[in-house]
């Protein structure tokens, strides 16, 4: 069991963040779980994933643990579906790319989504229509101060909008070890959403696919949010939030262009991107491209905030708190961070 004392979280997070972990160690199976878990009760643990959605603000005083479970299974079959078990260690996109692959059909409009299978339920990841909890079958999780192998299906995880039981009830209790996705034999296409029509037409595809809605995703993402390994960025860092209908007819009164799109129980989803690249700071109509130091909002995706260098966790956080002030004060409408604070 090796564990590294004050080690840096730098090449570990995608915000590249220069925080230190007082213990790091990572596992590759239960048995090394159950082994790290027993070696000091009374340090705080956090387990890693691939480090895409988190914001580290200060060193942290306990010992992160890296889950790198991997594996990838089918474990049953029938007419209409594959049932596939993934570690929870493996890159999603990997994943993803894999199934495109194999033909299974379900996620591939959630192609280029950043960081590992573990964190899919976690989130309840979704893009362009789709979102997890719609191929969802089962995860099996570890509890911390248990000891022991619990099995959550799809009834049992609270999945809501980029957000499940594991990140309020459960928050820091279980370590998510493995999912079982449930994919279509048969693709039911999805295109309606965003630009992907577009794309496709782009594309010049004339017989739908899997593989071309993947293709058109990857092309859409590319072209909006800037590549981690380029400009350090944690994907999408608010929430779109959701508003009653008379809210947002009087905000479609007030300011021409708003966008919105009918959402669950009558509600509206509004476009953060949008209110954010409509209201700035002081002397300035705008947040998106805006840059202090090294922490930004990015130039093509106000969603997206960045690091341009050697910003520190506090400094991003910082303007994360000024944006959604200024989002408060002009469009009375409260954003929420959808990236991890630790």
């Amino acid at each position: 069991m090796d564990i590294q004392e004050n080690f840096s979280l730098k090449p570990f997070n995608t915000f590249r963040i220069d925080a230190k972990a007082k213990y790091f160690a990572s596992f590759k199976n239960t048995e090394e779980l159950l082994e790290l878990t027993t070696h000091d009760l009374r340090l705080t643990t956090f387990i890693l994933g691939g480090g895409s959605n988190i914001l580290f603000i200060k060193d942290f005083d306990g010992i992160v643990l890296k889950n790198e479970i991997k594996g990838i299974e089918v474990i049953k079959e029938d007419d209409e579906h594959v049932y596939v078990r993934v570690g929870a260690g493996e890159n999603w996109h990997q994943f993803v790319l894999h199934c495109i692959k194999n033909n299974w059909a379900g996620i591939e409009n959630l192609s280029l989504i950043p960081g590992n299978v573990g964190a899919s339920p976690m989130q309840n990841i979704g893009a362009y229509g789709v979102e997890i909890k719609e191929v969802f079958e089962e995860l099996k999780a570890f509890h911390l101060k248990e000891k022991t192998n619990y099995t959550f299906a799809l009834k049992d995880c609270g999945f809501g909008y980029r957000d499940s039981v594991f990140k309020n009830k459960y928050k820091g209790q279980f370590v998510i070890l493995n999912v079982t996705y449930r994919l279509n034999k048969k693709p039911k296409f999805n295109t309606s959403y965003g630009a992907i029509e577009k794309e496709l037409e782009n594309l010049g595809v004339k017989k739908l696919s899997i593989q071309a809605i993947s293709q058109a995703v990857i092309n859409i993402r590319t072209s909006k949010l800037p590549d981690p390994n380029q400009i350090a960025n944690a994907g999408s860092f608010f929430k779109n939030p959701e508003v009653p209908v008379i809210k947002f007819e009087e905000l479609k009164s007030n300011y021409d262009g708003i966008i919105g799109y009918p959402s669950s129980e009558g509600k509206i989803k509004l476009a953060a991107g949008w209110m954010i690249e409509n209201c700035g700071p002081e002397k300035s109509e705008s947040w998106k491209g805006f840059r202090r130091g090294d922490a930004g909002c990015h130039g093509k995706q106000a969603l997206v905030l960045v690091n341009y260098g050697n910003a520190k966790g506090e400094e991003i956080y910082s303007l994360s708190e000024e944006i959604l002030r200024s989002v408060k004060k002009k469009f009375d409408v409260e954003l929420e961070r959808e990236v991890n604070i630790v």
